[in-house]
């Protein structure tokens, strides 16, 4: 049973709206069937005939999208709407999505303020409908098995963590010409307070509260404008307190010439570490206090079941960034077939990243611009 998707956004040249119609297409457990991809109306009915869709479910806008499929017949109108816009045009569509009854998955930061976040986990929860947040790098297998090996406890009580995201892609005044990504990413109009705390810093973060099953309780943050006539943060760094007393280091730049898009974690317990970054995704190693590091791979048949369960292909065939968006894709539609046939979602099947976490996100760069702004060494974080 296929789930009828809608989009939001995502027309014509959008990176993101691409990346997101592959994610849900590849295990054939959606169908997209609506979408109001521009709020150009000409350019949103072009990409909908682009994509195959019937001219009357491409619509000019998000509110006429949601109206008018809301009178569909319920064995016609789309279960579930994704939300690929810019920062600033989140909250809005997410909330009336909610209230008229659909599921909705939306692009992180959740929202464009703390105070909007807030509000949507209390619209979301008045609804009853589920919404999920695509922090991408949580669904990679080898993360889930890290998640998993920090939970059973087999490297110990975590003591220390880094994190990091470097790009490079703003080593210039890229918002000065015609990159559109640069420009709305750049801008506190449609981007927020932060900019790349915001754009990456919060896959940063959201990775090492997954990973360490651990909350930041305060932090001290540098945060910095690189590139002269920026408008908002390209680069920072920031020192965490965890929940249960451990220390931990991000960095999140988009001036390191040279850089892609290597997030990167390290763990250390008191009986061992844990390391994996994006480059080499399907690995995992795991160090050991007093033996030889351990080399953990994707599709492997020692590994947990959460990473089996988010794996398709054999050992030693790559698995990559469109197969882990598009993890986090099934297992929400996974939880929503369960609950359209009155079954039980296997906890692999809710392993998805959802509203808690994107409130925590959006307190995160609030926390952080905070406390770059600050003179004090520590700012309690703001939930």
């Amino acid at each position: 049973m296929k789930l009828r998707l809608g989009m939001i956004g995502g027309g014509q040249g959008a990176f993101i709206g691409a990346v997101h119609r592959l994610a849900a297409a590849l295990d054939g457990m959606y169908e997209l069937t609506a979408g109001a991809f521009s709020s150009d109306a000409e350019k949103s009915q072009a990409t909908g005939v682009s994509l195959g869709l019937s001219a009357d479910r491409v619509y000019a806008s998000y509110q006429e999208l949601i109206e008018q499929e809301k009178q569909c017949p319920e064995a016609e109108r789309v279960q579930v709407i994704t939300i690929v816009t810019p920062n600033h045009l989140h909250f809005e569509p997410a909330r009336l999505a909610l209230e008229n009854g659909f599921h909705v998955v939306l692009d992180k930061p959740m929202t464009f303020s703390l105070a909007e976040a807030k509000q949507l986990e209390q619209v979301a929860a008045a609804s009853g409908k589920k919404l999920c947040l695509t922090h991408t790098y949580s669904g990679y297998p080898m993360v889930k098995e890290a998640r998993q090996l920090v939970a059973n406890a087999t490297i110990g009580k975590v003591r220390k963590v880094y994190v990091e995201y470097p790009q490079g892609w703003l080593s210039n005044f890229e918002e000065g010409g015609d990159n559109k990504q640069a420009a709305w990413r750049t801008d506190p109009a449609r981007s927020g307070i932060a900019g790349s705390m915001g754009d990456i810093g919060t896959h940063a973060f959201n990775l090492l509260e997954y990973v360490t099953g651990l909350q930041v309780t305060q932090l001290c943050a540098d945060i910095n404008i690189v590139v002269a006539g920026r408008q908002l943060d390209d680069d920072g760094s920031v020192l965490l307190k965890l929940s249960n007393g451990a220390s931990a280091v991000l960095m999140a730049s988009q001036i390191a010439a040279g850089e892609e898009n290597n997030i990167r974690i390290r763990v250390y317990g008191e009986l061992g570490g844990l390391e994996w970054q994006q480059a080499d995704a399907n690995t995992l190693q795991v160090k050991w206090l007093n033996k030889p590091t351990e080399i953990r791979r994707t599709g492997a048949g020692y590994v947990s079941s959460f990473a089996q369960h988010n794996t398709r292909t054999p050992a030693g065939h790559p698995e990559g960034y469109l197969e882990a968006f598009a993890n986090l894709y099934r297992n929400f539609a996974l939880t929503l077939q369960a609950e359209l046939t009155g079954k039980t979602a296997s906890p692999e099947a809710l392993d998805y990243p959802s509203i808690a976490e994107g409130v925590r996100g959006m307190a995160f760069i609030e926390s952080v611009i905070a406390s770059g702004k600050s003179d004090k060494k520590w700012t309690d974080f703001l939930v």
